[in-house]
């Protein structure tokens, strides 16, 4: 996973500070935005949880602190709900310039309203998703009920949630009454995932179901059965987001990557505008090969010449293991440590010069099991006897011919 920090502004001038999360193989195919919880956020662990279950199936995440919360600029007090759905446009806009506008939207709680309200304002969000969201805004209000008559008789009251101090003013209060997810949900042209706990008791699973029926169709209800409020088991949020990312897939566009065909027993396509990233087919199996970002590649795959060293590595492991399996002799386990350099061959007569330094794997063996110094040292002369050992040890030619 590349996870980055990034920073934008809301329409009030505000700085929002965000975690920009991308899969570690590739580059995203689809863009997303998660709307924490209310009072929560970007670092709570369902939300981190969640979003790496997206990323591992090749969704780039922005998750980012709304007005007043984490390490965004701004103070709660002056917030409100429209003012999370602004600053979810302003991270739609955000990722629009930088990088590619948002497919999906996921909020969690009050953020699963804010990301209804958000989604009929962007374009190219295809399709959304809810985690016990309320189904009006309003429904916040219950988290600080007792407090309502001092809030609507002075303007505003300090209210303890979650063991945090925070100040409610009327108008936080007056925006949550006016808002009717229902009606917007009911005109939403995006597909929409709704996904409750039955034992939810902050939001009540009765939520869930007035969502799904104002909605229309393609829409979903998924049970997160057992999980609490906030996800705070790590199996309930990883699981939310593997099924989110599953569902997603039918609706958000995902290029297609042609089958590599060969009659060879590799092939490896690479287009011009993909810098290092190296598109392979090895036997049956599909893999990337590029170089380290320290030479100019995305690390999305080994280079070139880890994958000589992981043939030699992984050469040796089977050969030795063969071979041992037909003596009977105890090896349990067999580790290969492979690394490549081109270090100075020893004895030369012009060590300064570079033709005077060889390309060296320098090979390390681990074995586990109860094996007696004899067995030991005949194991590593079996070693040397590995075919891409003798392969690299043997003159090699490479013929080259163009294809039409």
């Amino acid at each position: 996973m590349n996870l980055q920090k990034v920073t934008f502004q809301n329409k009030e001038g505000q700085h929002l500070v965000g975690r920009l999360e991308l899969p570690a193989d590739q580059h995203p195919h689809n863009y997303v935005i998660f709307a924490h919880c209310f009072t929560c956020n970007k670092n709570l662990a369902a939300v981190r949880n969640i979003g790496k279950a997206l990323t591992s199936k090749g969704f780039g995440v922005l998750r980012f602190d709304f007005t007043g919360l984490g390490e965004s600029d701004g103070d709660f007090a002056d917030t409100n709900f429209s003012g999370n759905v602004a600053d979810l446009l302003a991270a739609a806009d955000y990722l629009k310039e930088e990088y590619e506008a948002p497919a999906l939207l996921i909020g969690h709680s009050l953020g699963g309203a804010a990301v209804i309200f958000a989604a009929a304002h962007i374009n190219s969000v295809k399709a959304v998703a809810t985690i016990g969201a309320p189904s009006n805004p309003d429904h916040v209000e219950n988290l600080f009920k007792s407090d309502l008559p001092e809030i609507k008789a002075t303007g505003e009251a300090v209210v303890n949630l979650g063991g945090r101090d925070f100040t409610i003013k009327k108008q936080f209060v007056d925006d949550l009454e006016s808002k009717s997810l229902p009606e917007v949900a009911q005109q939403l042209n995006k597909a929409l995932l709704v996904m409750h706990s039955p034992q939810d008791l902050t939001v009540g699973i009765k939520n869930a179901e007035e969502i799904y029926k104002a909605a229309r169709h393609p829409k979903s209800f998924v049970s997160l059965d057992g999980a609490d409020h906030l996800l705070m088991n790590k199996n309930d949020s990883v699981y939310a987001g593997e099924v989110i990312a599953g569902w997603a897939k039918r609706y958000v566009d995902i290029p297609e990557i042609s089958p590599l065909k060969s009659n060879h027993q590799v092939v490896a396509s690479l287009d011009a505008e993909d810098g290092f990233t190296t598109s392979m087919k090895v036997g049956s199996h599909y893999l990337l090969a590029d170089e380290p970002t320290s030479f100019g590649g995305n690390d999305f795959g080994p280079s070139p010449y880890e994958f000589v060293s992981a043939g030699l590595s992984a050469c040796t492991a089977m050969t030795v293991q063969m071979y041992v399996r037909r003596k009977k002799w105890p090896l349990e386990n067999i580790e290969v440590h492979t690394s490549y350099s081109k270090t100075h061959a020893k004895d030369c007569e012009n060590c300064e010069a570079d033709s005077a330094k060889i390309d060296t794997f320098h090979r390390e063996i681990k074995l586990m099991g109860d094996l007696d110094d004899k067995q030991i040292t005949r194991i590593l002369q079996i070693a040397d006897k590995c075919p891409v050992h003798k392969t690299l040890h043997s003159k090699t030619q490479v013929i080259t011919t163009l294809i039409n």
